[in-house]
């Protein structure tokens, strides 16, 4: 990853001014915790420790501010918290590992599936050049636009919509992030995604066992997919 320092201070300037000490020494702790979780999985991941730009990015972006106010205390653990609509905000461990299994370059366009609260996006807007961001649900679609335009990240592009379809308009995409579980991985994803490029996509249902996929696409447009480990997130939803 190049150019990091950069994207970074371009991306969390205005968020400085809500931040605190506190809340610094709170993030330091979410880190100890991300890499001990990378430790207690290398098994299943490949990799006992985690690219230090993506915990550097993910040192630098207020998680407080992306969570409900009556869970703001509970901001920096290391674990999922509701968000309303009865979606979630992820684990940082899990945003960690699949910024990290993207593989991202400074220069990158990123498509996220499922916005949230913005969080995902946020991390990723550190270390790419643009990040465009679809939201089913539209008043955290609209609430994540606010959020992310008050706190400065000027690189990415929310909108409300299915993103099993994704977002042709702006494809191909270097990277793709599905942050909710599909039956299977969507074929205009596939299209849109780069030669050379990455998804990380939970598959499964809400019942069963939900496997994290990476999804490779070569340079000849061939795909291959490898289960990093299992995880549970709410179900992609949609007209499809």
């Amino acid at each position: 990853m190049i150019g990091l320092c950069t994207l970074i201070l371009t991306a969390v300037v205005h968020a400085a001014s809500v931040d605190t000490q506190r809340h610094r020494l709170a993030r330091d702790g979410m880190l100890s915790a991300i890499r001990a979780d990378y430790q207690d999985t290398a098994n299943y991941i490949g990799q006992d420790r985690a690219d230090p730009d993506v915990l550097l990015a993910m040192g630098k972006v207020p998680r407080h501010e992306f969570v409900p106010r009556g869970a703001r205390r509970h901001a920096y653990a290391n674990r999922p918290l509701p968000i309303g609509h009865g979606q979630t905000i992820s684990q940082p461990y899990i945003v960690a590992l699949m910024t990290d299994l993207l593989d991202v370059e400074a220069g990158d366009r990123i498509l996220e599936v499922g916005t949230g609260s913005g969080y995902q996006a946020a991390v990723l807007a550190a270390l790419v050049s643009q990040v465009y961001s679809i939201e089913i649900i539209e008043p955290l679609a609209e609430q994540a636009r606010q959020r992310l335009q008050r706190l400065g990240y000027s690189n990415i592009t929310v909108r409300a919509g299915d993103g099993y379809f994704g977002w042709r308009q702006h494809a191909p995409f270097d990277a793709i992030v599905v942050t909710a579980a599909a039956s299977h991985v969507p074929p205009p994803l596939i299209e849109q995604l780069k030669p050379g490029g990455r998804m990380i996509i939970p598959v499964g249902t809400r019942f069963m066992v939900q496997e994290l996929l990476m999804v490779v696409k070569d340079d000849a447009g061939s795909v291959t997919t490898r289960q990093i480990l299992p995880v549970r997130f709410v179900p992609l939803t949609g007209g499809h």
